[in-house]
């Protein structure tokens, strides 16, 4: 009966699964089968085809049995009704006219770099899944393609994405897909591995090595293969053993189809800073590491490891730096080191050809002109039209330059080496991730419009927890088409809906946007407004607690609000999604969020202690509570989750740097009487004890509210209560007792003021018997307005989101667009296209333009802010200028690029990339009240505005600046 009852359910399980890919397939019809109980399909690959092929379909059908328990037979002949047919042009002659026959469009395929196609052949008794590739990485890609369109993420292993169990695994009988990669080399560089990737494969994934070695390259080249990447620079810290090392990492590297290359300080595919003391010289003692004072024994160094990958795919980096990331030994000034780098490269060139028997410039060669190394580039260094010029960004996401007309005709092209994780000034972010997407595609969209085509290298660190940003930017890399600004925050939750599925995606998809929002504002890493290199003192936040509703506390309610959705996910996700859901989102956002807290209640219990608020102590409590939470986690993440196999891959505090420890907090010792005080908001401990408290001055536009804290300062329960004086006059709580502070927000029923009214009144808190007077204005100005978003001054201040326009004009010339949360609050708006030739700044009338319509009750001098993100200009033809009028007065040029050239010891430089902002500003006089028009034309492209705002004199000190004066609806 049991056995009756079994049969009878697997039968409404598979009518259902059958209809369900019924409805995914409906457009073709039936379905080709992969994977089932009854009718399995089989693979069919010629033995004759390269490494990365066979690697492929083992991961594939290793993937099919893990969705549906069976597992397809790899033949060389097949004899199924549905049968998978893999194949590279080139390699079986039958294949290739089999192709043909089946509608493969062959011309257009072969020759194509890593192309593939996909296509159902369907039959009267037979069904032919064809994968064909350009060559061999091409054919492997179209196999994983088939891995992630069946639900296996590339995440499978390294975040342990469970896909979902199904009895019957199909495709659409009527599946074509063609697909190539736009840029060549497309990689991860493994970096500052000494806290994640070297301890956890040391001691938990392999041990028997001892460190980063061929068992764990073997995982992260999968997970390359599967993200369609070909290229890696390995880990090359001190801690960790040079890649060459271990012999087997290269035959590895080989079996996953993977470009082994090496960093702006690693020439010739050498690690310096593991090899160089160890390596003996054939003849006499070894030298210093300087090619000018010993080329013979630097020579032989690179030669034999040139001998060692004369046979594998490598990308060598030429040129010359320092020993690990400092500047290039000997020479007396530049010109010197200009002329010894021009000997460098040609020495570096002739042993490549004369150990690899190839012709030099069929040899890939990229020269990095990162830190010091871009200024002997542009003093003159001569590098070889075939080698790729791989430029850098300023480690904290912004691109230096790119290739300038010229540059762009190189038989080498251009490449990019991005950050997601660095270590270095001016301060580390090495702990979570904090880069969104929309910073990654405004800049390598840059790149790619300016044939930076090449090569794309991304520094993920450990790889874990940058999981998301070297996601996006691998996808990126093989098509930056399929992104524009306005789509960039789907990406979240179409990468939300691969991992966990349609459930969960846009709750996900919408956590981690807020999730990168926030932390590009300012990063986790840097909420301690500390540096590195002097490692300084955890200083006090430019969040402000007194203005803006309170900056601080908003920030901590924005990651409350996230934490809090995460922790219900945890509980209700299913439990075969919780440990990558973990991974992917929970420690992260939590991680984030109490960095948050602990550095924000700190503040706020010693800036509270000056007040004498019994709070103080409490939000000393909450600062430790989560300084606990990020610990516990962390070791949840270590020893618990995924049954301990991530042991030892996380570190909340890497460096111990100061901002990691527990920061000083406010103590207070309450006296024994009821006693207490408010502190309105706009106001400080600077202002105590005062008696003439007025509020910020409301506005029927804007229609704000501001608090009153009421706070206890004794240690019996204060008793307090709230008069008003006139019925215009809202109060959230009128009467009450605290132990510690209440927050009461006043507001105005402005249905109760009369148009173009400017009424005053008062409020009267009462603790204790104690009265505070705290007195009101409000304004409710007689203006009609006829379009969409226009602002009005609010307490002497314009402020506007720069994607809210009034109007915009769009030229055949350029535009202006919004880039989805490239804003530190919201989104922004960029200039294009990035190839644009700057418009002449006598003549703008085919410039784009945006117009903002405001009303101002002040006259007279104007203090316009700009706040733009502190990007680059695109090369030395162009800066970052835009043109602003009022009231089409003259426009003046405001120009976003740093006031001298950027290194990191630029202090202007460390101050505009710690807060994600630069902050251009003039003087302007406007001549009248009521109503006005700002407009914003372009210059150059590259710049990306994110607010705006005009200061009659009313600007206090805060991180984000006013909040917008939007007319509220």
């Amino acid at each position: 009966m049991k056995k009756i009852k079994s049969i009878v359910l697997k039968f409404f399980i598979l009518i259902i699964l059958i209809h369900t890919h019924t409805i995914y397939a409906a457009k073709g019809g039936n379905s080709f089968i992969i994977g089932s109980i009854d009718n399995c399909s089989q693979i069919i690959c010629n033995n004759k085809e390269s490494k990365i092929v066979h690697t492929a379909i083992e991961i594939f059908s290793n993937d099919v049995y893990s969705i549906c328990g069976i597992k397809p037979e790899i033949l060389t002949k097949g004899n199924s009704t549905y049968q998978i047919k893999i194949g590279t042009l080139g390699v079986d002659k039958d294949f290739d006219k089999a192709c043909v026959k089946d509608g493969i469009n062959v011309g257009k395929l072969n020759g194509k770099w890593e192309a593939y196609n996909i296509k159902v052949i369907s039959g009267s008794r037979q069904q032919t899944l064809l994968v064909v590739g350009s060559n061999p990485r091409g054919t492997a890609y179209g196999v994983m393609e088939l891995s992630r369109l069946i639900g296996v993420s590339p995440w499978c292993w390294w975040a342990d994405v469970k896909s979902e169990k199904k009895e019957t695994v199909t495709l659409p009988e009527n599946l074509i897909i063609e697909d190539a990669p736009k840029v060549k080399f497309r990689g991860i560089f493994l970096n500052d591995e000494d806290w994640g990737l070297k301890p956890w494969a040391a001691k938990t994934f392999e041990p028997e090595t001892g460190d980063i070695g061929p068992k764990t390259y073997e995982k992260i080249f999968e997970l390359l293969l599967r993200l369609k990447a070909n290229a890696i620079w390995p880990a090359m810290h001190p801690c960790t053993r040079a890649f060459f090392t271990y012999l087997d990492n290269i035959k590895m590297a080989d079996k996953y189809g993977v470009w082994v290359g090496s960093s702006h300080c690693e020439p010739m595919l050498r690690n310096n800073v593991d090899e160089w003391y160890r390596w003996n010289p054939s003849e006499g003692k070894r030298g210093e590491w300087n090619y000018d004072e010993n080329p013979e024994q630097v020579t032989e160094y690179w030669s034999q490891r040139v001998k060692t990958t004369a046979n594998y795919d490598g990308i060598y980096t030429v040129g010359m730096r320092g020993i690990h990331d400092g500047s290039m030994p000997g020479g007396k000034d530049i010109n010197d080191k200009v002329e010894i780098l021009d000997r460098v490269l040609d020495t570096q060139r002739n042993l490549l050809n004369e150990i690899t028997g190839k012709e030099v410039t069929s040899i890939p060669q990229i020269f990095c002109p990162y830190k010091e190394v871009l200024q002997l580039y542009k003093a003159g260094a001569e590098i070889p039209d075939d080698v790729t010029i791989m430029w850098a960004d300023d480690n904290n996401g912004y691109i230096r330059q790119l290739s300038n007309e010229e540059e762009r005709k190189r038989a080498g092209g251009a490449g990019v080496y991005y950050h997601i994780s660095y270590w270095g000034r001016p301060h580390d972010f090495l702990w979570l991730e904090s880069i969104p997407v929309s910073l990654i595609w405004e800049e390598m969209n840059k790149a790619y419009q300016t044939n930076a085509r090449n090569i794309w290298i991304v520094n993920v660190g450990d790889i874990k927890p940058n999981e998301i940003g070297m996601n996006f930017f691998l996808d990126m890399a093989w098509d930056p088409d399929q992104f524009t600004p306005e789509n960039l925050n789907s990406y979240y939750e179409t990468f939300a809906k691969e991992q966990f599925g349609e459930p969960y995606s846009k709750e996900i998809g919408s956590i981690l946007q807020q999730y990168f929002q926030l932390g590009f504002s300012r990063k986790p890493e840097h909420m301690g407004w500390t540096t590195v290199y002097p490692d300084t003192k955890i200083a006090d936040p430019e969040f402000s607690l007194y203005t803006n509703g309170d900056e601080v506390q908003k920030r901590i309610d924005a990651y409350d609000e996230i934490e809090n959705k995460v922790k219900e996910l945890l509980k209700n996700i299913p439990e075969n999604k919780k440990d990558a859901f973990y991974q992917l989102v929970a420690y992260k956002v939590i991680g984030a969020s109490n960095m948050n807290k602990k550095l924000l209640y700190a503040y706020k219990s010693r800036e509270y202690a000056k007040q004498s608020r019994q709070s103080s102590n409490l939000y000393a409590s909450l600062s430790e509570k989560a300084f606990d939470k990020i610990k516990k986690e962390t070791i949840y993440y270590n020893d618990s989750l995924a049954d301990g196999k991530w042991k030892h891959m996380m570190s909340y505090n890497p460096r111990e740097l100061p901002v990691f420890d527990m920061p000083i907090t406010g103590t207070y010792n309450a006296v024994e009487n009821n006693f207490g005080g408010i502190m309105p908001e706009g106001y400080s401990s600077d202002f105590m004890q005062t008696l003439n408290y007025t509020l910020p001055v409301f506005n029927s536009f804007t229609n704000r509210k501001y608090f009153v804290d009421i706070f206890n300062s004794g240690t019996s329960s204060l008793k307090w209560e709230v008069k008003t004086l006139d019925k215009w006059v809202n109060v959230s709580k009128i009467a009450g007792q605290t132990n510690v502070d209440e927050r009461v927000w006043i507001s105005v029923d402005w249905d109760k003021v009369s148009s173009n009214d400017t009424i005053s009144s008062k409020v009267q808190f009462i603790l204790n018997g104690q009265e505070y007077p705290v007195t009101i204005k409000a304004i409710k100005p007689e203006w009609n307005f006829s379009n969409k978003n226009v602002f009005v001054e609010d307490n002497c201040i314009v402020c506007i989101e720069a994607e809210h326009y009034t109007n915009q004009k769009k030229t055949e010339h350029g535009e202006w667009n919004v880039i989805q949360s490239l804003g530190r609050e919201s989104d922004a708006m960029g200039t294009f296209p990035v190839t644009a030739v700057p418009f002449e700044t006598n003549d703008l009338s085919k410039s784009p333009s945006l117009s903002y319509n405001f009303y101002s009750l002040s006259k007279g001098n104007a203090y316009l802010k700009f706040y733009c993100i502190p990007n680059q200009p695109i090369n030395d033809d162009y800066q970052l200028r835009f043109t602003v009028s009022i009231d089409e007065s003259d426009p003046v040029i405001v120009n976003a690029t740093l006031q001298t050239e950027m290194d990191e010891h630029n202090p202007e430089w460390q101050k505009n990339v710690l807060r994600s902002v630069i902050i251009p500003e003039i003087i302007t006089q406007i001549s009248k009240k009521g109503e006005h028009t700002l407009e914003i034309k372009m210059i150059d492209p590259g710049v990306v505005l994110d607010k705006i705002t005009i200061d009659f004199g009313g600007l206090s000190p805060s991180y984000f600046g006013a909040n917008e004066t939007i007319i509220s609806n």
